[in-house]
C-alpha cells in the first residue's frame, strides 16, 4: 500500500513539473509579442528586407513601398520617372552618383544624413541618369577624415527606357583618341543590358567585330578595342535592338594619337632673333602633346617686378600625317620697347598631368 501511495505522489509531482514548464512557455511567447509593441499600445511591423542578389551589399538599400527594402546587387533595373530613394547604413557616409548630377547641379538630387543612416533621392529619374550609384562610411581621426575602403558598396543602376535605350550625351559627335599603348572606349552606353548592341563605320560601311582580344563590349562603359591602330580610325556609331524597332547613338570621330603619353614635349624660340634697344620681341613657348591633355604655362624673365608683359596662351589640334592628331599648346610673351634691364634668360615652365618641362633661352642685344 505504501508502495502505491508513493508511486502516484512521484506521478503528481511529475505533473505539476510538466504544468509549470508548459506555463512558462507560454509567458516567454507572450514576452516575445510585447517585446514588438511600442509604449502607445501600437505593434511595430518587422521590417521586410529582399536580397537583390549582390555579395557583400548590405549597406546599400533601395527604399520600395509598404516598409520594404531591397539590397542592391552589383547591377539593378529600374523603371525611369519614378522617385529613387537609396540608404546607406551609417552615422557618417558619403556618396557617389553620375557626375554630371553635379556639373548642372541638378536640383532633383538631394542628400540627407540623420543618426543611422544617409538618404540619397533623385526625383524624375530618366534614361541619362544610368550610371554607377555607390556609399561608403567615412571615419575620421580627429581632423582628419577618409573613405573606409572596407566598407564600400556600389551598383550600377539601368533607368530603362524603352524609347532611349542609349544613355543620352550632351555632345552628338564625339572624338575618341586612339593610342598604341592603352585601351581605347567607344562610350555608347544603353539603359537596358539586355540589348543587343553592335559598332558600325559610316564610311566605308561596316560592322565591327566583337574578338574577346580586339573588341569587346561592356553595357556600363562601350565598346572597349583592346589593341587599337590606324586602321580603327573614321566615323563611327552604335546600334541596339531590344524588343522593338533598332536606335542609333550618336557619333564619335575615332582619332590616332601620334605623340606618347609623358611630360610636356617643349620648344622655346624668340621672334626676331635678336634684338636691340626699342624694338619689341615675342618669345613662343610651344608644347606638343595628347589632344585632351591640358598644359599650363609658367614664366619668369629679367624684368618680371619692374615691367607689364602681355602673355597669350591657347591650342589647337594639327594633323600630322594619315589620321595622326597632335595638340599644339602656346604661350606667347610680348615684350614691347625692350630696355637694358629686359636682356637676359627667359624661362618658360609647361606642366600636365604626368610632370613637367623647364626650358631657357636667352635673349642678347645686338
Amino acid at each position: 500500500m505504501t508502495m502505491k501511495l508513493w508511486i502516484v505522489l512521484c506521478l503528481a509531482l511529475l505533473w505539476l513539473e510538466i504544468q509549470n514548464g508548459a506555463c512558462q512557455q507560454i509567458k516567454r511567447k507572450k514576452d516575445v509579442g510585447e517585446n514588438r509593441a511600442r509604449p502607445g499600445g501600437k505593434r511595430v511591423r518587422p521590417l521586410r528586407v529582399r536580397d537583390g542578389g549582390g555579395k557583400g551589399q548590405s549597406l546599400l538599400i533601395q527604399v520600395l513601398n509598404k516598409g520594404r527594402f531591397l539590397r542592391l546587387g552589383e547591377s539593378t533595373a529600374m523603371a525611369p520617372g519614378k522617385t529613387m530613394e537609396l540608404r546607406c547604413k551609417g552615422n557618417s557616409i558619403g556618396w557617389s552618383y553620375p557626375t554630371y548630377l553635379d556639373t548642372f547641379n541638378d536640383s532633383r538630387l538631394s542628400i540627407k544624413q540623420s543618426d543611422k543612416y544617409s538618404q540619397l533621392i533623385l526625383t524624375s529619374p530618366t534614361a541619362a541618369d544610368t550610371g554607377p550609384y555607390s556609399c561608403w562610411v567615412i571615419v575620421c581621426d580627429g581632423m582628419e577624415c577618409e573613405k573606409d575602403h572596407e566598407r564600400y558598396y556600389g551598383s550600377y543602376i539601368y533607368f530603362t527606357d524603352k524609347d532611349n535605350l542609349f544613355v543620352p550625351s550632351a555632345i552628338h559627335f564625339e572624338i575618341v583618341y586612339l593610342r598604341p599603348d592603352r585601351t581605347a572606349v567607344v562610350p555608347c552606353r544603353v539603359t537596358d543590358p539586355q540589348a543587343n548592341v553592335s559598332l558600325h563605320r559610316e564610311v566605308p560601311p561596316q560592322e565591327l567585330t566583337l574578338n574577346s582580344t580586339l573588341v569587346t563590349y561592356d553595357p556600363t562603359k562601350g565598346f572597349v578595342l583592346q589593341n587599337p591602330s590606324p586602321d580603327h580610325q573614321g566615323v563611327f556609331y552604335c546600334k541596339a535592338v531590344a524588343k522593338g524597332t533598332p536606335q542609333l547613338s550618336s557619333k564619335y570621330q575615332l582619332l590616332y594619337v601620334e605623340v606618347p603619353t609623358g611630360p610636356p614635349f617643349l620648344s622655346l624660340e624668340s621672334s626676331p632673333a635678336s634684338v636691340r634697344g626699342g624694338d619689341n620681341i615675342n618669345v613662343t613657348c610651344t608644347v606638343l602633346g595628347e589632344p585632351e591633355v591640358d598644359v599650363s604655362f609658367a614664366w619668369s624673365y629679367p624684368g618680371q617686378d619692374h615691367r607689364p608683359v602681355h602673355i597669350q596662351t591657347s591650342w589647337r589640334l594639327v594633323n600630322r600625317g594619315i589620321g595622326h592628331v597632335t595638340r599644339v599648346s602656346q604661350s606667347v610673351m610680348t615684350v614691347e620697347d625692350m630696355e637694358t634691364t629686359d636682356f637676359g634668360n627667359y624661362v618658360c615652365k609647361a606642366k600636365n598631368q604626368q610632370g613637367e618641362t623647364i626650358v631657357t633661352i636667352n635673349i642678347i642685344s645686338k
